[in-house]
């Protein structure tokens, strides 16, 4: 992977700038900052018509900047006319940074990754191999695609209560269960920040002839620095899910698809799936944001780490002086789990007697200091790079006055710490429960019935319960357990989550 055009010199420490690099400009964020600057005639869409058509609150609190380049497609000189256009240019820029054969800008986040990724494997074959803690996008392709999936287990932290990545072996025996597998779909990092151990699962899956799809949503970042784990496409993945938004800096619903340089899976099959799902008006700032994130990461990604990384540390110090708290380091005798990514701070709130839903609540209503994840057992801190040293003052702060609140007596709400429930058995495949007839039952006479649709705590927004599983009681308390100590649930029509949808008992 090409390092950033920034180097350092580490005998002296001093910096200097590399020779002229492509990767210092950023030919789409540019080529819409010019079409703007042309004060255009605006005979075209969107309505705002440069911001001169909307609420003038709106271009007060956003800016008239952002209304401008506010730009929609077809637009020669940006993304149409003589190729390779700015915005073909863009996208091969941060090929070139992320080191994949091709990438796609994406502008509805890794979701729209994880749909294309499982268009792209049903045009192999009618069954996929899917790690069972995936996002709830990857259950969402399922339906998309139709294919029917073999579910392998995760690694279970029985004392964190959490699930982890999936071991070589558990792949070997999916790989043994399913010989006409049209791909292998897998989480690294986790939300939790446990890395897999990508390239033996690449080894393992392409021994077959299979191809392997990472969701590295949580992962853009991996490889721009040596204390990073490496990336899942220079360990050998096929296909890249990145959601770019979450740590390099673009803005928030924008990601990048990216297929590995020997990659088993078509270019041009995988171009039309990102084509089938991707809006006909992508959003030009979302569309900027990402080709300077990928300017931001090529030319001072490494040097910003190195700060980040920094910021971690101190946090890390600072919180194991807080009493009942302790940073999770290392995850050392899980087979499933690689390394740790450093930019995610995970931290055990057993010791306060409190959950870390509870932890979490006081730390938003107390100091306005929002966590990325919270469970019984632990709280995340997400961090990204270029991040604020502040930051780590801000949360240590946090934490000690939600701790010191603890110790007045107030309701600690951490009795009873609850495992996640084993999954139910797979009855129909996924889109055969959502598109079978279905009916409306209360939530607790839905036990033993078949799932019409998802029941996905948040966070980490892991099915619970998806599409064509049989529901579990198990199940069940776990998501009531989970909303009761501040989480949501993604999936049901209900969000009250007073009834759910199940198969009708005949089609079942």
């Amino acid at each position: 992977m090409p390092r950033p055009v920034v180097s350092t010199d580490t005998a002296s420490g001093d910096t200097a700038p590399a020779a002229p690099s492509a990767q210092e400009r950023a030919p789409y964020l540019e080529a819409l900052r010019a079409y703007a600057a042309r004060n255009p005639g605006r005979l075209n869409v969107p309505g705002h018509k440069g911001g001169y058509g909307t609420d003038p609150e709106a271009v007060g609190v956003f800016g008239r900047k952002a209304f401008e380049l506010d730009i929609p497609p077809g637009i020669p000189g940006i993304d149409a006319g003589e190729r390779p256009s700015a915005l073909d240019r863009a996208q091969r820029l941060a090929a070139e940074v992320w080191g994949a054969k091709r990438t796609w800008f994406l502008i509805n986040g890794a979701s729209q990754g994880n749909h294309a990724a499982l268009l792209a494997l049903a045009h192999r074959g009618r069954e996929v191999i899917v790690q069972r803690n995936a996002h709830s996008s990857t259950i969402d392709a399922l339906i998309l695609s139709g294919l029917r999936p073999i579910f392998v287990e995760p690694e279970i932290d029985d004392e964190l209560h959490i699930a982890h990545c999936v071991t070589a072996e558990a792949l070997e025996r999916a790989l043994d269960a399913a010989p006409r597998a049209a791909g292998v779909v897998v989480v690294s990092p986790t939300y939790y920040g446990a890395v897999a151990d990508v390239a033996e699962l690449c080894r393992r899956s392409h021994a077959r002839g299979v191809p392997i799809v990472v969701d590295e949503a949580w992962g853009a970042h991996l490889g721009f620095h040596e204390q990073l784990p490496p990336s899942a496409l220079e360990l050998g993945a096929d296909l890249v899910v990145s959601s770019t938004h979450k740590s390099v800096g673009s803005l928030t619903q924008s990601a990048m698809l990216h297929l590995g340089r020997e990659s088993l899976l078509d270019e041009d099959v995988v171009d039309r799936c990102v084509t089938t799902v991707e809006s006909t008006s992508p959003n030009s700032l979302l569309v900027g944001s990402l080709d300077a994130a990928r300017r931001f990461v090529a030319t001072r990604g490494r040097d910003a780490l190195a700060a980040t990384l920094a910021t971690v540390e101190r946090a890390r110090a600072g919180v194991e002086r807080l009493p009942g708290l302790s940073v999770v380091r290392s995850l050392d005798g899980r087979a499933s789990v690689a390394a740790l990514d450093p930019l995610r701070l995970m931290i055990d709130v057993r010791g306060t007697g409190a959950s870390g839903f509870t932890i979490s609540a006081l730390l938003r209503s107390l100091c306005d200091v929002h966590l990325e994840l919270c469970a019984d057992t632990i709280v995340v801190a997400a961090f990204g790079v270029g991040e604020p040293e502040d930051s780590a003052d801000r949360l240590v702060a946090a934490l000690a006055r939600a701790v010191a609140e603890l110790g007045r007596g107030r309701d600690r709400g951490g009795q009873g710490f609850t495992p996640p429930p084993r999954w139910g058995d797979l009855v129909m495949t996924p889109r055969e429960a959502f598109f079978a007839p279905s009916e409306i039952v209360p939530f607790e006479q839905a036990v033993g019935r078949v799932a019409a649709e998802s029941l996905a705590a948040y966070p980490p927004g892991i099915p619970n319960v998806l599409p064509g599983e049989r529901i579990e009681r198990a199940a069940l308390d776990y998501v009531r357990a989970t909303l009761e100590r501040g989480g949501a649930v993604r999936g049901p029509a209900d969000r009250s989550v007073r009834t759910l949808r199940v198969v009708a008992a005949d089609c079942a």
